[in-house]
């Protein structure tokens, strides 16, 4: 079994590709998003990408993000000249409005005349490209200090606030385009209109873009890189690897064969579902690999979470390696490829793909081993968790796999802070299961992104039970909504619902006499708590 470079599946390939250049905005990744949803094919790059890689991908339009940075600050981001020369049409955004206005000869002030949340944008020529349809005062959200007070020659001014005189310009003649604000939020009531304005009217791009052009390009992808050889994919119950999965398997069929590990790491009565539930639906090879004693002592003594990530990871690789050697005996011929679900948001969050800070390492990210043997057969690496579902939908997987809320590659493990021990994973087991039967019976498995149930396994509190006290472990409820796992604000749970999980788990759990409520939005906080 020879060393292999790991690889990613080859990029999805899309003519009408529209770059989102990237200036350190928070909402980089929301614009590509939206993009998306004008069923337009999008990928973020960084702002510190020449000109000439960024048009050598033939864009059919590029988009500039917003950033912290003010255009006239010593370090701030800067764009080459040629990408408003290149006859690429172009909008930009916030910062990377006020970065257009300065390149091509307007003026942006540090007037003091800030704007930050809702504010009234008066449209003065109703019938542009950009405005054309919607109303002449409408909401839009800004997040800005510096102003541009005067346009670059050959731009109509289109838009103003009460503070700032520009706040959107367009010149058709050349196909660029500005707001100050940021329309790719919900809080922009007319945003994504005026996106689609740019992306149809001014760029000329036809909306063509779906998750059957994902399921073809990957297809023939996947096809490309495994040849003849075969591929294995660990699976983990989860909607990302059985998506990944049954795309890989519509690639290449029986040369799949997907190795499920139970590491005892899983939430109640999962593995009994993977087994049947994935099997039923895609007729997949499934091998399932007990490997809960390996996972428990490579894990003991640890309480970091990104050493568990880590270790998680490494094991998972050490079993697959174990299981190829097992398939190769079997069958044959060689397996080289490991199939996994990395999302978008687990390479931003690992630091990759724009140059992000590491926020954590994902298990399947910056988790993977530095001499890991296989290469990497990744189809969903460019997607959102919205888009995998649709993919899963279009290749028939049933809903109770498309739809399950997420659940991390690395289980119960990250939400157990503190060691991971047997006694502790079935503590948390108990308590998850609570929360899950109570949210399904209010139905709002639907209504929430996932809901954490996470234990402080190294934190206890004085109780009252049974007319004594007791000295046992908090329970944290993390219910939250999203769209991306990007950005989450806490789901305000009917308090009825909240009352009968904490009543059962405090009743039917032995060792846990408080349940706490996790009221953070993501930022600051991540959705998990490790």
């Amino acid at each position: 079994m020879s060393s292999a470079t790991p690889a990613a599946a080859p990029d999805v390939s899309n003519p009408d590709v529209v770059l989102v250049v990237d200036f350190g905005a928070q909402y980089a990744q929301l614009i590509a998003r939206r993009v998306r949803e004008a069923r337009v094919y999008s990928e973020i790059v960084p702002s510190t990408m020449p000109v000439a890689e960024m048009l050598a991908k033939n864009p059919k339009a590029i988009i500039l993000s917003g950033g912290p940075s003010s255009v006239y600050a010593e370090g701030a981001p800067r764009l080459d000249r040629a990408i408003f020369e290149a006859g690429v049409p172009v909008f930009g955004m916030c910062y990377g409005f006020q970065l257009m206005a300065t390149t091509l000869g307007g003026t942006v002030d540090n007037t003091g005349a800030r704007e930050y949340g809702r504010t009234g944008l008066h449209v003065s020529k109703a019938g542009s490209t950009l405005f054309e349809g919607t109303p002449v005062e409408q909401s839009v959200w800004m997040s800005h200090g510096d102003a541009c007070s005067a346009a670059p020659e050959g731009f109509s001014v289109t838009a103003s606030t009460d503070v700032v005189p520009v706040a959107a310009f367009e010149n058709d003649e050349k196909k660029l385009y500005g707001v100050q604000y940021h329309p790719e939020v919900l809080h922009s009531t007319h945003g994504q209109q005026i996106l689609e304005h740019f992306l149809y009217r001014g760029a000329g791009i036809e909306p063509s873009w779906t998750t059957g052009n994902v399921i073809e390009e990957q297809v023939a992808a996947i096809r490309a890189q495994v040849g003849d050889k075969r591929a294995i994919c660990g699976l983990s119950g989860g909607v990302d690897s059985a998506v990944a999965a049954a795309l890989v398997q519509k690639a290449i069929g029986s040369q799949l064969t997907c190795v499920y590990v139970d590491h005892g790491l899983m939430r109640k009565g999962e593995t009994e579902q993977v087994e049947k539930d994935f099997v039923a639906a895609t007729g997949a090879n499934l091998k399932v690999v007990d490997a809960q004693e390996r996972f428990l002592d490579a894990l003991a003594g640890v309480s970091d979470p990104e050493t568990k990530r880590k270790i998680i990871g490494r094991e998972f690789i050490r079993v697959f390696e174990q299981a190829q050697l097992e398939i190769l005996q079997e069958e044959g011929p060689e397996v080289a490829f490991l199939v996994q679900g990395t999302l978008y948001p687990d390479i931003v969050e690992s630091g990759g793909g724009t140059g992000t800070a590491n926020i954590k390492s994902h298990h399947n990210v910056g988790g993977l081993p530095d001499d890991i043997e296989f290469q990497l057969v990744e189809p969903l690496r460019q997607l959102f968790k919205d888009e995998v579902r649709m993919v899963g939908q279009e290749l028939g997987l049933p809903d109770e796999i498309v739809q399950r809320q997420p659940f991390p590659g690395p289980g119960l493990g990250i939400r157990i802070v503190g060691e991971v021990t047997k006694d502790r994973l079935d503590l948390l087991r108990e308590a998850d299961a609570i929360a899950r039967e109570e949210l399904t019976a209010a139905g709002l498995d639907r209504e929430i992104w996932q809901c954490p149930v996470v234990l402080l396994a190294d934190v206890r509190s004085v109780g009252v039970q049974g007319d004594g006290r007791t000295y046992g472990h908090p329970i944290v409820l993390r219910p939250v909504s999203s769209e991306d796992a990007m950005t989450a604000d806490w789901s305000r749970l009917p308090y009825e619902v909240l009352a009968k999980i904490s009543t059962r788990i405090t009743n039917e759990v032995a060792d846990v006499n408080r349940v706490v409520l996790d009221v953070t939005s993501k930022p600051p906080g991540t959705i998990e708590w490790e």
